[in-house]
């Protein structure tokens, strides 16, 4: 049963016809052409289609688009010149990129709210993000050193 829906993606209000089964990744992708969500395993595990929903990090794999009218939705594409990127990218915490974009949003999500994070909690805020690359080191050191910018201002 096809369906149309109001998305507010990054700001952006789009109206698309989607079927009532279709998720909010594959509206992101397919509908809205935004293709920084990424795909990794589809049943919730890995994160990598990680996005911010009224600012809380929510697996779009797991969550039909219906159910996502109304609601704000940032995507990657949506931090084109946030410090998290630029972090990210002098702390060497993007190898292949995959994981990239979930892992950012899930930081953004717990530097909005802990604005100086400890370590601990920087990796409880990633846990639900999978890396097979940087071994995550890199990433929470990406991630506090925006911590640590943030409390010398």
């Amino acid at each position: 049963m096809k369906k149309e829906i109001k998305l507010k993606i990054n700001g952006n209000e789009y109206r698309v016809s989607v079927d009532t089964r279709m998720t909010l990744l594959d509206a992101i992708r397919e509908k809205i052409g935004l293709t920084g969500t990424k795909e990794g395993c589809g049943v919730g595990e890995c994160g990598t289609c990680t996005v911010l929903m009224d600012g809380k990090p929510v697996y779009s794999c797991l969550m039909f688009a219906v159910d996502a009218e109304g609601r704000d939705i940032l995507t990657i594409e949506g931090l084109s010149e946030h410090p998290l990127q630029k972090a990210f990218i002098e702390h060497g915490a993007v190898q292949c990129g995959f994981c990239t974009p979930g892992m950012i949003l899930s930081a953004k999500a717990l530097l909005d709210e802990n604005p100086n994070p400890t370590e601990l909690e920087v990796r409880k805020a990633i846990s639900g993000n999978l890396c097979r690359c940087t071994g995550y080191s890199k990433i929470v050191e990406a991630i506090l050193s925006l911590s640590s910018e943030k409390s010398e201002s």
